[in-house]
């Protein structure tokens, strides 16, 4: 004998799952938007320089400014275009922290890809608007638009009134 109610039940709980699984949520990240025509200034303990692949290597308590965003961690790696005239894209290691005023995001992991104004971070993505809090696996960040893509395992933590 054949019973549709535990196919329908196997059924809702297996798309369950999966729908669980593939989450995501945009927000507003900062109140200002960033131009990404801004001149970088980056401040670190150490630089290496690569002219072979054209790379630049900033390590220990590496802070990297445009306009009114910052980006502070352990290691940031500058990759150059091909013709080497300006900036592609950096990559972010080791306690990444990201501001973009008045919101904040730490992570393990970020590119940044200048001409774009799109920041991906990854591993361990806490974002902190105000006294809300977000998690999540994943946070791209488009700086010149102020908005932003939480996906993953998202957790969102909301305070309300004066707590």
């Amino acid at each position: 004998m054949f019973d549709f109610r535990f196919v329908l039940l196997c059924f809702l709980l297996v798309t369950g799952a999966v729908s669980a699984t593939a989450q995501e949520t945009q927000l507003a990240f900062g109140s200002v938007k960033t131009d990404p025509s801004l001149p970088v200034e980056v401040t670190s303990e150490t630089l290496n320089v690569n002219q072979e692949d054209g790379s630049a290597e900033f390590v220990g308590n590496v802070i990297v400014i445009q306009g009114e965003m910052r980006l502070t961690a352990e290691r940031v790696l500058v990759i150059y275009n091909q013709d080497r005239s300006a900036i592609d894209r950096m990559e972010a290691t080791e306690n990444v922290i990201l501001v973009s005023p008045p919101d904040a995001a730490e992570g393990d992991w970020a590119e940044y890809t200048i001409d774009s104004g799109v920041i991906v971070m990854k591993g361990n993505v806490l974002l902190t608007q105000g006294p809300s809090i977000i998690s999540g696996d994943q946070m791209n960040a488009n700086l010149t638009t102020g908005m932003a893509t939480m996906t993953g395992r998202v957790k969102t933590i909301l305070q309300q009134g004066n707590n």
